[in-house]
């Protein structure tokens, strides 16, 4: 009998619901938030009533498109945490009642891990993309800026973290001072393409490990634009490009000099990137640099399955299910956890 899971996807701003057959994906709804584009970050209020607003036609859409109906279902996987907690509680909420009035299995799922699991979602049943065990990830994101060592679906050990800011967090508040929109990632990596990586120099962290850090280069970069905006008032407008692409090789450098480091030191060449940044283009390129330096075997997820999505969600509550580890109704979701 085949295993049919729905996952609810809700840490954030995105609303998200998908359906997952035996492994398989049969469809992946995302509904975004333009509300927060005014304020240049994510409301927390105003995130989680459009939550509230999309949830119902979000995983109706989903159940449609998959030809599935809700009796159909074998589970359904929610987002626990970490995450926005008005957003999560919407997402929680709506799984509990969902599974109660179908009396099927509710499973929890780590926001994170998901991230990771999402590099073995399959499109067909044939798909064999999927990374080997032991392998490393790099998960960045917004908030999160890790390298996970991945031994199993259900064994993952972080063993290098930032300290303070993630590398989505500096390219979104970079973004911010140059006055680009928000949310500032995408728009400092279309820029990036136009300029010269070489054309300015920002501070790089020396941080013992694997670990991160991001917010010396952030007051940097600030630093810059306050000096030579004092000589020449339109600085940023002229040399947007060139300060966009320097930006994001030093961000990229700084990422990539870790995880080649605990690439060396694990012996691993099974190497991976989750999270919204990995849709970086310029981070794409680097892991395929690398890859040919290297001799690593890299894992580089479709742009649908890098930012907030159930698709990931679905996945992870897949393998739990299987393993049969379920939540009870008195689930609480949580805004931060280590995995």
């Amino acid at each position: 009998m085949s295993v049919i899971i729905l996952g609810i996807e809700s840490s954030c701003d995105d609303t998200s619901a998908a359906v997952l057959r035996d492994g398989v994906l049969l469809s992946n709804i995302i509904a975004g938030q333009k509300v927060h584009e005014a304020y240049g970050g994510v409301v927390p209020e105003l995130a989680s009533r459009a939550h509230q607003q999309n949830i119902i036609p979000v995983v109706e859409q989903a159940l449609k498109q998959a030809g599935v109906r809700k009796t159909d279902l074998t589970a359904v996987a929610f987002t626990r945490g970490p995450g926005l907690l008005g957003s999560l509680l919407v997402g929680t909420s709506f799984a509990k009642g969902f599974t109660t009035a179908l009396d099927i299995p509710m499973v929890d799922v780590n926001h994170l891990q998901a991230h990771v699991l999402a590099h073995f979602i399959r499109s067909t049943e044939t798909d064999t993309g999927c990374p080997p065990f032991p392998f490393l990830c790099l998960l960045v994101s917004g908030g999160n800026s890790q390298i996970i060592l991945v031994r199993a679906w259900n064994d993952m050990e972080v063993i290098g973290q930032t300290i303070d800011d993630a590398a989505g967090e500096a390219f979104d508040k970079c973004a911010k001072v140059m006055g680009l929109p928000y949310p500032g990632g995408p728009v400092i990596d279309r820029l990036a393409k136009e300029g010269n990586p070489k054309a300015f120099r920002f501070s790089k962290p020396q941080i013992a490990g694997y670990d991160y850090s991001f917010s010396g280069l952030k007051t940097s970069f600030l630093y810059l634009l306050r000096d030579r905006l004092k000589e020449d008032p339109g600085f940023v407008e002229a040399h947007q490009a060139d300060l966009c692409a320097s930006l994001q090789a030093t961000i990229i450098d700084i990422l990539m000099d870790k995880l080649q480091k605990a690439a060396a030191d694990r012996g691993i060449r099974e190497v991976a990137v989750a999270g919204g940044v990995s849709a970086n283009s310029g981070l794409r390129k680097a892991f395929e640099d690398y890859a040919g330096k290297y001799d690593w075997k890299i894992h580089i997820p479709p742009f649908a399955f890098t930012t907030d999505n159930a698709a990931m969600v679905a996945m992870s509550g897949y393998f739990k299910y299987l393993e049969g580890e379920f939540c009870g109704v008195d689930a609480a979701p949580f805004s931060r956890v280590i995995l």
